[in-house]
């Protein structure tokens, strides 16, 4: 992937415009781009962590997060958590679409001093499963907590 390719793909991406791969593979072609097709945009959107998000005129538009470091949760990601469920094993949580792996990245970082031995994302829901000896409410409240103010 060439540098010009990456700086034209974030900017395009930092535009908050584009609501499908196929809107970026066409944009990116009449900036002259060559060889561009939904595959390798969609490797591009998993390798700069892009997720996809409302912008301000309510629509569904992939942008990349403000930092690609681990994330914070002072960050605008916490806004991105729907729903946080549980029962006797794990705790669910359900995301925007594609924010999940964002969201388990921020609960990884966490970790085990928080109760939490690991995580598994897909697209738009995270398990979380606790550390040995920490009771599935203990760390439902801890994660609650983290993010109380978008529930």
């Amino acid at each position: 992937m060439t540098d010009n390719l990456t700086r034209a793909f974030k900017e395009l991406l930092n535009q908050e415009r584009f609501r499908s791969q196929s809107e970026i593979v066409d944009a990116l072609k009449k900036q002259g781009f060559t060889g561009i097709n939904q595959s390798k945009i969609s490797r591009m959107l998993t390798k700069f962590g892009a997720v996809r998000t409302r912008n301000t005129k309510m629509e569904m538009v992939y942008c990349l997060p403000g930092e690609l470091s681990v994330p914070n949760t002072s960050s605008p990601l916490k806004n991105l958590v729907l729903d946080v469920d549980y029962n006797d094993m794990l705790i669910v949580i359900k995301t925007s679409p594609g924010a999940a792996q964002l969201i388990a990245r921020l609960l990884d970082s966490i970790g085990k001093s928080e109760g939490i031995l690991g995580t598994i994302a897909g697209d738009d829901t995270i398990f979380i499963t606790p550390t040995r000896g920490t009771k599935i409410v203990d760390l439902l409240k801890n994660v609650q907590r983290l993010f109380e103010n978008a529930l």
